[in-house]
């Protein structure tokens, strides 16, 4: 697996992980990030590469430190 790859997928794990300690659904998530709800599943499955700006929304929605999400 390529580093690339590797960061994505890390990345979307430990959004889901954040995002299950919150008990909220990748609807919520998506609602509260202003995101689109398929978005979030395709972070998650580490199939979008996910800019700075959306970094930032998914930190906020999940009311932890930009820092926590890497």
């Amino acid at each position: 697996m390529d580093d690339t790859k590797k960061i994505l997928i890390d990345f979307g794990n430990k959004v889901r992980q954040l995002r299950k300690i919150k008990n909220i659904s990748q609807e919520e998530l998506a609602h509260k990030a202003d995101l689109h709800r398929t978005y979030i599943g395709m972070i998650e499955r580490a199939e979008k590469n996910i800019t700075l700006i959306n970094v930032q929304k998914m930190a906020n929605a999940l009311e932890v430190d930009i820092k926590e999400l890497f």
